[in-house]
C-alpha cells in the first residue's frame, strides 16, 4: 500500500512522520520534497508532503507528487489531507479528531442577489463534493474513535460566531473545517485515487481567539491517530471490491474501490 499524505505546513508533516521510526527525503520536481517513512513491516509505504497553506497550493502539491509517481511506474493507492483543524461545536471539541465522510469546497461559488450562497455545483461548474470510501471511513473511525461528517475547505478560515452560523446551516454535517482538502481531493481524482481527509481539533470555529487554541496538543493527537493508521492501510486492500458480493481481495485499494468524486 503506497500512501501519500498532504499536509499544509512542515510542523503538520512532522507530526506525521513520528508516528513511524524514520524518514527518509526524496526531491520532486520545483523542489518540494517527501518525507518517506515505512512503519514497521513494511505494508505500507507511506510520503509525505508539506504543500503550503490553501487549497491551491494543496492541489499543485499533490498533483506534483501523483504525477511523479504514476511516471515513475509505482502510483499511490490512496491520498490523505492531513492536519489540524478548526471544529464545530459540538459534533467535534477541541482535541477531537474528524475523520472525512466528504471533502467539501464550502466558499467556491457565487453570492446569490438575495445575498445568499451559490455552490459551483449550483452553477454548473463541477462539483463542490467528494466523498470518501464508506469502508474506508468506518475503519479509520473505528481505529481512531475519529468524528465522522463532513470537512469543509476554506480559502478564508472563519473568525466570527456569524459566518460559523452560516457554514453550520449550510453544511449540516460539517465536523471541521480546514484549508486543503479539498484541492488535495481535486488531485487526487484527476488520477483517479481515492481520497480521505484526517484532521485533529485545535480550535472550536467561530469567534478568533489565539488564547484558546491547542495546536500542540492537536498536533500529538495527529501523531497518535496515524500511528494507529498504519495497520489500517496495510489492511484495507484484503476488503472486498466494493460494491461487488463476490469477496475477492483486489491486489491494490485502487482497483478496489470506484474513483469517487464529482
Amino acid at each position: 500500500m503506497r500512501v501519500l499524505v498532504v499536509t499544509a505546513v512542515p510542523a503538520e508533516r512532522d507530526a506525521v512522520t513520528a508516528a513511524a521510526p524514520e524518514r527518509r527525503e526524496f526531491p520532486l520536481p520545483g523542489g518540494a520534497v517527501l518525507h518517506r517513512v515505512v512503519p514497521d513491516g513494511g505494508a505500507v509505504v507511506c510520503d509525505v508532503l508539506a504543500a503550503g497553506v490553501g487549497p491551491a497550493a494543496a492541489a499543485a502539491g499533490a498533483a506534483t507528487a501523483l504525477t511523479a509517481a504514476a511516471l515513475a511506474g509505482d502510483p499511490y493507492d490512496l491520498v490523505v489531507s492531513a492536519g489540524i483543524a478548526g471544529g464545530f461545536a459540538p459534533a467535534a471539541p477541541v482535541g477531537a479528531l474528524v475523520v472525512s465522510d466528504a471533502l467539501v469546497a464550502a466558499d467556491l461559488g457565487a453570492q446569490s442577489g438575495d445575498g445568499g450562497f451559490l455552490s459551483v455545483t449550483e452553477l454548473g461548474f463541477g462539483s463542490h463534493t467528494h466523498r470518501a470510501p464508506e469502508e474506508l471511513v468506518r475503519a479509520v473511525a473505528g481505529a481512531t474513535g475519529a468524528v465522522r461528517g463532513a470537512v469543509l475547505t476554506v480559502s478564508t478560515a472563519t473568525g466570527t460566531a456569524e459566518r460559523a452560523g452560516e457554514l453550520a446551516v449550510r453544511h449540516p454535517g460539517a465536523v471541521a473545517e480546514g484549508m486543503e482538502g479539498f484541492g488535495v481531493a481535486e488531485a487526487a481524482a484527476a488520477h483517479g485515487v481515492p481520497v480521505l481527509e484526517l484532521r485533529a481539533v485545535s480550535n472550536e470555529v467561530g469567534p478568533r481567539d489565539k488564547a484558546a487554541w491547542r495546536i500542540g496538543e492537536a498536533l500529538r493527537a495527529l501523531t497518535g491517530a496515524v500511528g494507529g493508521l498504519f495497520p489500517v492501510f496495510a489492511a484495507f486492500p484484503a476488503l472486498p471490491v466494493l460494491g461487488s458480493s463476490s469477496g475477492s481481495s483486489p491486489a491494490t485499494l485502487a482497483e478496489s474501490l470506484p474513483v469517487q468524486g464529482g
